[in-house]
C-alpha cells in the first residue's frame, strides 16, 4: 500500500512542552506500527524549548540562561546539535508512517516525506529546495550551524537554511520531524550555548526565515497558505 492510499490523521498546530511533544511522536509511531494509521502533526513549543540531539554534550548548554529565561530543555530521539525552538519563531512538524510503506534507503525516504513540506513552502511563497551541496560547519553544537547536508537540510532561494529535518525508525514505523524557522531569534538562540564560538552575523549568514523570504504572517504560514495570492 502506498502512502497516498493510507489513512492519515492530521493534527493542526497545538502547543505542548518539549517532553510531551516528543512523547506524542512516540505514540504516533506505535499507532502507525500497530494499525497502519499515519499521522501528520504541526506543533508549537510552549514554553520555548531547546531540544538536544541524542548524543548532545550537555556541557555545551548554558543551563543557567535557559532556567532564567524559562526555556525548557529536552532530548530528541534523533541526532544532530541542539535547536532552540522559539514559541513564536519556530514551526515544527512530524510525519509518522509505517516503515513498510517507505523506501529502505534513507535519502529516498527523505524525498518522499519532504514532498508535503515543499508543497507547504510553495504555498507560503518561499522558494525552497534541498541544499545543493555540503557546506562546512560554523558551530557544531548548534544544529542549524552544523554541516549543511543535501539529504535533509532545506534552503531558500538564496542558499540559506530555512528548515532542518531528521528521521528515526521505531516499532516498525518511521518518524520524520522537522523545524521551520518562521522568524529568526538569533541572539536568544546563540545565548542558549555556553560558548557559541560564532557571531550573530555568522548565524544570519547561514540561516534565513519564512518571514524574511515571503513576509507572510505566522497564522497563514502554519496553514501553508499565502493570503496575498
Amino acid at each position: 500500500m502506498s502512502l497516498a492510499d493510507r489513512e492519515w490523521r492530521l493534527i493542526r498546530e497545538e502547543s505542548w512542552d518539549g517532553p510531551l511533544n516528543m512523547a506524542l511522536d512516540e505514540v504516533a509511531a506505535r499507532t502507525a506500527a500497530e494499525s497502519g494509521l499515519g499521522t501528520v502533526r504541526v506543533y508549537r513549543w510552549e514554553p520555548s524549548t531547546l531540544s538536544l540531539g541524542y548524543h548532545q554534550d550537555p556541557a555545551t548548554i548554558d543551563w543557567e540562561f535557559c532556567a532564567r529565561e524559562g526555556i525548557t530543555v529536552t532530548r530528541r530521539p534523533t541526532g544532530g546539535g541542539a535547536i532552540y525552538h522559539d514559541s513564536w519563531g519556530d514551526i515544527s512538524y512530524s510525519v509518522v508512517a509505517p516503515a513498510a510503506d517507505l523506501p529502505g534507503d534513507l535519502m529516498d525516504s527523505y524525498e518522499v516525506l519532504c514532498e508535503p513540506l515543499f508543497d507547504a513552502f510553495e504555498g507560503m511563497g518561499v522558494d525552497a529546495r534541498f541544499a545543493d551541496e555540503k557546506l562546512p560547519a560554523v558551530y557544531g553544537p548548534a544544529c542549524y550551524l552544523r554541516e549543511l547536508h543535501p539529504a535533509h537540510d532545506v534552503v531558500a532561494g538564496d542558499g540559506r537554511k530555512v528548515s532542518g529535518n531528521a528521521q528515526y525508525r521505531q516499532r516498525d514505523a518511521v518518524v520524520q520531524h522537522g523545524s521551520l524557522t518562521f522568524e529568526r531569534t538569533t541572539e536568544r538562540h546563540l545565548t542558549c550555548f555556553t560558548d557559541p564560538e560564532t557571531t550573530p552575523e555568522a548565524f544570519d549568514d547561514r540561516v534565513t526565515s519564512v518571514f524574511e523570504q515571503s513576509g507572510i504572517d505566522r497564522a497563514a504560514a502554519v496553514e501553508g497558505e499565502d493570503p496575498s495570492t
